[in-house]
């Protein structure tokens, strides 16, 4: 039988590892060891119970008009406040990462090279954080110069932004291998037909409701850009949502019967898809591309894309249908091809031409 947990202690497992924590409400976290059965753990818990964990490091005060005091202002600026709840987090997880990194530095110090030099150049076996620091620290840039009047001009004009590996769509055969594993009935179809057939974004998926699964059409806000998305739910979706119990208001939820946080969907949905032998570089996410690639492939507009896909420019829908005409002209072009090669010589020798017929009519 399976050993309940103790009350605010949340499960995660993450490339097969369980880690323990204690939550009270929606206060910080507290790690606690891996074994609910050790004395080790019971000390801790009641520890962090008590409210004795260990207290983090005071955070220096920023210095005046420096990079942490730059983000700090620019964390209460209204451009922050008219993001949407999903960007907020990403926003700020990066920009903590830079002021404990560089909050010390002088804004009216940096220049090209201290930003490609301190700042980007400990990024480079990390391609993706190395984008997202140069685009974060631009937007904090143009907050100290056009809000704060802290420059004059923008240091980071003239920094190449770089390329980290784009998010693919899944293959037909990942797709296959997901769902020969998973078959309907269990919540990790039921997450990949969601992820597959509305498009939906790891942040978005985790807290779908069965409200939302009982209307005729599928609504919801992406969390991300606040767009409202209305798709029609296809049939192999509604086959999976109907063969699940109903024991919680959200659909997926942990095995204890909570809903998953946003990371502890993303672990879970990574398990899943090691479980069907699927690669490292398949993502949860690319099934919000495939979406996109399947829809440009059955003949739908830019314009069909972008609402399904709740895009807020038509730029980005175009990218899918600009890869199915690719695709469906390379296939044209072989067709072509071949056609040209079987007609290339005639069917008739021309040895027999011009000779006379051996029977008279």
């Amino acid at each position: 039988m399976r050993r309940k947990l103790p009350p605010n202690v949340d499960k995660n497992i993450v490339k097969g590892r369980v880690y323990l924590s204690y939550r009270m409400g929606k206060g910080p976290r507290t790690k606690l060891p891996g074994d609910p059965d050790s004395d080790e753990f019971r000390l801790a818990y009641a520890a962090a119970v008590a409210g004795q964990a260990a207290a983090r490091p005071a955070i220096a005060k920023d210095a005046s008009r420096s990079i942490g005091a730059l983000v700090t202002s620019y964390l209460s600026s209204d451009a922050f406040a008219s993001l949407g709840d999903g960007s907020k987090s990403g926003y700020r997880s990066r920009l903590d990462q830079i002021r404990r990194d560089h909050g010390h530095r002088a804004v009216a110090g940096l220049t090209k090279d201290r930003i490609e030099e301190k700042i980007l150049k400990p990024l480079h076996n990390r391609p993706g954080a190395k984008i997202d620091t140069l685009k974060k620290l631009r937007i904090l840039i143009r907050h100290a110069k056009d809000d704060l009047k802290w420059l004059a001009v923008d240091p980071s004009d003239g920094i190449k932004r770089g390329r980290s590996k784009e998010i693919r769509a899944w293959t037909d055969a990942e797709i296959k291998a997901l769902e020969e594993r998973w078959t309907v009935g269990t919540k990790q179809r039921a997450a990949y037909e969601l992820m597959l057939n509305v498009g939906t974004a790891r942040i978005d998926t985790h807290l779908i409701t069965w409200v939302q699964a009982d209307a005729d059409d599928f609504e919801y806000t992406r969390r991300k850009t606040g767009v409202p998305v209305v798709v029609e739910k296809a049939k192999s979706l509604r086959e999976a949502l109907a063969a699940l119990p109903r024991r919680h208001f959200c659909i997926l939820t942990t095995e204890w019967g909570k809903p998953f946080t946003v990371d502890g969907f993303s672990g879970w949905m990574r398990g899943a898809m090691t479980e069907a032998g699927l690669p490292l570089d398949c993502r949860p996410h690319g099934l919000r591309k495939t979406f996109g690639r399947l829809l440009a492939d059955a003949g739908a507009t830019a314009h069909d894309i972008m609402a399904a896909l709740g895009h807020l420019t038509l730029a980005e829908a175009e990218r899918y249908t600009r890869e199915a005409d690719r695709r469906r002209g390379g296939r044209r072009a072989i067709l072509k091809l071949e056609d040209h090669k079987a007609n290339r010589f005639p069917q008739t020798s021309s040895v027999g031409l011009g000779k006379l017929s051996k029977t008279e009519g």
